[in-house]
């Protein structure tokens, strides 16, 4: 997994698979809120999202107070957090 920000965007390139991954992107994510309470996530070519990272995001709606948007190019993916009625809470949107 490869990530890259700047300012309130996050791109996000390859799997998200690991505790690791996970930990990557919650200190990432941590210092990016200090400064915004909008935070835009592009998940370039990810098939999936850990539940440990499904549980982060809601964390920054729900206690954080932060407008999440959610940019997947993936079909599975798009369709898995439809599934499990995300679409709307993390705006999720189609690259």
């Amino acid at each position: 997994m490869q990530v890259d920000s700047f300012g309130n965007k996050l791109i996000i390139e390859g799997n998200i698979k690991s505790i690791n991954h996970y930990n990557q992107l919650k200190s990432i994510l941590d210092a990016m809120v200090v400064d915004n309470k909008r935070i835009v996530i592009e998940l370039i070519d990810s098939i999936s999202v850990t539940s440990s990272v499904i549980g982060y995001f809601s964390k920054l709606i729900n206690v954080n107070g932060i407008l999440l948007e959610l940019f997947v190019n993936d079909d599975d993916l798009f369709n898995l957090l439809d599934d499990l009625g995300l679409i709307q809470a993390f705006n999720v949107k189609r690259l």
